[in-house]
């Protein structure tokens, strides 16, 4: 896919991986709609970007609020051709912590909006993505996922974190297979170790610390690298199906 026929819906659009993917989407000649509950810094970065650009304040877990974001993606740019899913939310508990048992809101909390919010942008947005005239590839829509190398080597204290994210990436083979009858590509990034919010409160000590775990590059990666995959992603029709690591050869320990 052309990326200047690119109308990205991105969650988590406002900050981190999703920032960096709509200001990508943007400086290579597409539109993009900055799907987020931070109103702030949505409107912020919708005012930066100009006319390409579209704040909606979304809820991933709230279906009315998916609905009349995309509804007012579709009235002003005309289509959605491509999700870029990257809202969520990360948690450290232990099942047996000093604090006592993991308790079952908080992981129910983290599956809601990591796992279920995803598949219900997917499910609502692929609805309006079969109604694109196809390309001259027979592409409607591309769909990326944003899951972790947790799902795969998670740390203590991420049992829910792990199971969202694998659940991600569980659901992108069979998502894949079905959207195929449509036209519509679905891929998945397990990312590693990224400057996002999450880290923001951290001392620079620590930062230089966690990125000496990575082999190389031997840093944190950027926000802008992540965006350079899911540009890759959309222009390339060959890929489909699969979750790709972005993540400097990491292999995460225990703790």
């Amino acid at each position: 896919m052309d990326m200047k026929q690119v109308v990205g819906f991105v969650t988590g659009g406002a900050s981190g991986l999703g920032e960096a993917t709509v200001r990508r989407i943007v400086n290579d000649g597409g539109k993009a709609i900055i799907a987020d509950r931070d109103e702030a810094r949505g409107k912020k970065l919708e005012a930066e970007l100009g006319d390409s650009a579209c704040f909606q304040k979304t809820d991933v877990t709230d279906t009315e609020s998916i609905q009349a974001a995309l509804g007012s993606a579709q009235e002003k740019f005309a289509r959605v051709s491509v999700v870029v899913n990257c809202a969520g939310i990360a948690a450290a508990e232990k099942i047996l912590g000093k604090k006592g048992l993991h308790t079952l809101e908080s992981f129910s909390r983290v599956i809601h909006i990591n796992l279920i919010g995803s598949f219900n942008v997917i499910r609502l947005a692929v609805e309006k993505m079969t109604e694109n005239l196809p390309n001259p590839s027979g592409e409607r829509g591309v769909i990326i996922n944003t899951a972790s190398v947790a799902a795969y080597e998670g740390q203590i204290g991420q049992a829910a974190y792990s199971a969202s994210k694998g659940g991600i990436i569980g659901m992108t083979l069979p998502i894949a297979r079905e959207m195929a009858l449509h036209g519509i590509r679905v891929m998945t990034i397990a990312p590693g170790l990224f400057e996002t919010p999450m880290f923001d409160s951290l001392p620079e000590e620590a930062r230089k610390s966690l990125g000496s775990m990575v082999p190389f590059p031997s840093r944190l990666g950027y926000p802008e690298e992540f965006a350079l995959l899911v540009r890759s992603i959309i222009e390339n029709p060959m890929l489909n199906g699969s979750t790709i690591r972005l993540d400097g050869a990491i292999r995460m320990q225990p703790r």
